[in-house]
């Protein structure tokens, strides 16, 4: 084996007439043509210095001479050798064609859908059913909100805002009563939820009812921008917007009144007016029943008066008769006797316990002489005149 410092050894000479191998044959056709090399031409040594190998080529074994290729069971070269010492190029790979490529993906996209799992066959039934459920859910869903909806406010019972118009519940009240209809909805509850859209829709039907109830949402719908023009008072963007937009400060104010947070605040503030417009309602309802409450006892009581009054004077003239006749026996009775007269001439004085004025009482001896009560200073009564 020759030195490895001393550079590659030359290949063995081959009888002029043997076929070459097939592998020097395939080296020597991508080989470029050998040039004559003088003495001052021959190649520099590779990296490494004089005393490295070179390193193997692709199918050379390592560990052989330095520009033998690899050995045939015959001793014969199977690689191609270097010229002057210089290893040869290598072969430039050819690039695939592209239809050889896409035949090999779809081939590949077969295989993988070959090995995929069956998919079962499309169940309509299974689909219908999970469409079935699905509104279910949502049916029941809509009587839970209409239940659970502010029973003062039909706009928010219906799912409308609170500015809707006609048209717009007579749609909304078709679309609600379709999806809570007892008939149509399993909810336990989906009768009285029917009953209450009935009930709403009814209420916005009568122009006396919606504009009585149109009143105290705009006094609401007034509370709210009220509170957000104090809040956006000293807002660097809302001045900012009120710059940029065309109409200025009434155009941003406009915008808000358009967004979810603007009704949003309008439904909480129209649930505390109507709340409080309700509890009044009811005090004045309350007085005034107590009033006509108290009205009726009075007239029963004055009836009642009337009635025994009456009554009174009826039995008072059934009995007049026999009055006169008492009075006419008392007094022939009395001109009969002849009352016999006191010793000396003088009659005592009648003994009075009371009277209706109170200016005579029977009093012991030292209560007598007592100051006498006061007069009354007004024009006496009318039935003590008559009885003067």
């Amino acid at each position: 084996m020759a030195d490895a410092g001393a550079g590659p050894a030359e290949p063995p000479q081959l009888p002029p007439d043997a076929p070459p191998p097939p592998a020097a044959a395939a080296a020597a056709a991508t080989e470029p043509p050998p040039q004559p090399a003088g003495d001052g031409d021959a190649q520099p040594p590779l990296p490494g210095g004089e005393g490295d190998a070179q390193p193997p080529l692709p199918g050379q074994q390592e560990g052989g001479d330095g520009g033998a290729g690899r050995s045939g069971d015959d001793g014969g070269t199977a690689g191609p050798s270097g010229g002057d010492g210089g290893a040869p190029p290598l072969p430039e790979e050819d690039e695939e064609d592209p239809l050889v490529v896409a035949q090999r993906e779809q081939e590949a996209a077969e295989r993988a859908k070959q090995e995929a799992p069956e998919i079962p066959p499309y169940d309509e039934e299974a689909l219908k059913e999970f469409y079935t459920d699905l509104k279910d859910a949502e049916r029941e869903g809509e009587v839970q909100r209409i239940l659970s909806a502010f029973k003062l406010n039909p706009y928010e019972q219906l799912g409308l805002h609170n500015d809707a118009t006609p048209e717009e519940v007579r749609r909304q009240y078709r679309k609600v009563s379709l999806m809570v209809h007892p008939d149509k909805c399993k909810h336990a509850r989906a009768k009285d939820a029917f009953e209450v859209i009935g009930a709403a829709q009814k209420d916005l039907m009568d122009e006396e009812r919606r504009n009585k109830l149109a009143f105290l949402l705009n006094h609401a719908k007034d509370e709210v921008k009220k509170e957000w023009k104090k809040a956006a008072k000293g807002d660097a963007a809302v001045r900012l917007a009120a710059i940029m937009n065309e109409e200025g400060k009434q155009g941003v104010e406009a915008a808000f009144e358009q967004t979810p947070e603007f009704h949003e605040a309008w439904k909480l503030k129209a649930r505390d007016v109507l709340a409080r417009s309700e509890w009044r309602k009811r005090k004045l309802t309350q007085r005034i029943t107590e009033e006509e409450e108290r009205a009726k006892e009075e007239f029963k009581e004055e009836k009642a008066v009337a009635k025994h009054k009456v009554k009174h004077e009826k039995a008072w003239e059934k009995t007049r008769d026999e009055r006169v006749g008492s009075w006419r026996d008392f007094v022939s009775k009395k001109g009969g006797k002849k009352q016999k007269a006191a010793p000396g001439g003088i009659k005592p004085p009648r003994m009075k316990e009371s009277d209706q004025e109170k200016r005579y009482i029977q009093r012991p001896v030292g209560e007598q002489f007592r100051p006498p009560p006061m007069k009354h200073a007004g024009p006496k009564p009318k039935e003590k005149w008559e009885d003067e």
